[in-house]
């Protein structure tokens, strides 16, 4: 059974078939899913979907949506996040690929998303793009205190990934890896991730796998995908299917805690 520890299940392009959506994810043999916030609104979007489906979430302020992260927002964000199915704090970090928040109120939001989930003893849910120095540096400051963290969608170079595993941190791998136009600088090193830091997920309705036959017609990905990544990462890393399903699945048990979460 597979986990897709990211996935946009609030975004509106779901709003007309989710109950089919899921249904197919988990005839796929995707058994959970973390349905992803990345505003206020939207993390309260992502709990009540995560209620009514027996799913998890997560609660943050995507760096696109830094510059409404006001105090009031942010003690809202605190009261949401202690909720027991919010399993991470985030989606955050930095984005200066499109710089939709200007930078410093990202690195704002951003450490006071970290500051949140070390209060609540929680894992963070990281997001970065064309950013990592001022990502790294502003983890490395932080990382003391973070129970967990995993670089979310990871697409950066080996030397960025040998920065995050050297701060122990957690890696998810997306359909980009699937790409061969922009993912195929990381398959050399995708061996390099220790199988308890390792997690797939499909950033739906974002990031189609382009291995996908036949691709839908909306071109809007969706959990039940999930085995197009396995099997990218599963051959990059030269693992049977079987194996890699088995270990991504119980390291993303252990990293959110979703055996709580159920007997709760």
């Amino acid at each position: 059974m597979l986990i897709d520890i990211g996935a946009n299940l609030s975004h509106k392009s779901f709003r007309g078939d989710l109950g089919a959506v899921l249904e197919r994810a988990r005839k796929a043999g995707v058994s959970q899913m973390v349905v992803t916030g990345t505003s206020l609104r939207a993390s309260e979007d992502a709990l009540e979907l995560a209620k009514r489906h027996a799913l998890v979430s997560t609660a943050g302020i995507h760096p696109h949506e830094a510059r409404t992260a006001s105090e009031h927002v942010l003690r809202s964000l605190r009261g949401l996040a202690a909720e027991s199915r919010v399993v991470a704090v985030g989606e955050c970090g930095l984005d200066y690929d499109r710089d939709f928040s200007p930078r410093p109120e990202q690195r704002r939001a951003f450490e006071a998303q970290l500051e949140l989930g070390a209060a609540l003893d929680k894992p963070v849910f990281l997001h970065e793009r064309a950013a990592h120095a001022d990502f790294i540096e502003i983890l490395r400051r932080h990382r003391p205190r973070l129970t967990k963290a995993v670089v979310h969608c990871f697409t950066g170079s080996e030397a960025e990934l040998d920065a995050y595993l050297a701060l122990d941190l957690h890696i998810g791998i997306t359909g980009w890896v699937a790409d061969e136009r922009r993912g195929r600088h990381l398959l050399g090193f995708l061996g390099k991730i220790p199988k308890t830091r390792l997690m797939i997920e499909t950033d739906a309705p974002f990031l189609l796998p382009r291995t996908l036959t036949p691709r839908p017609a909306s071109r809007r990905n969706e959990p039940a995908f999930l085995t197009e990544v396995l099997k990218a990462v599963a051959r990059a890393r030269g693992e049977p299917e079987a194996e890699l399903a088995r270990s991504t699945s119980e390291t993303a048990r252990a990293f959110f805690g979703l055996d709580a979460v159920k007997s709760a």
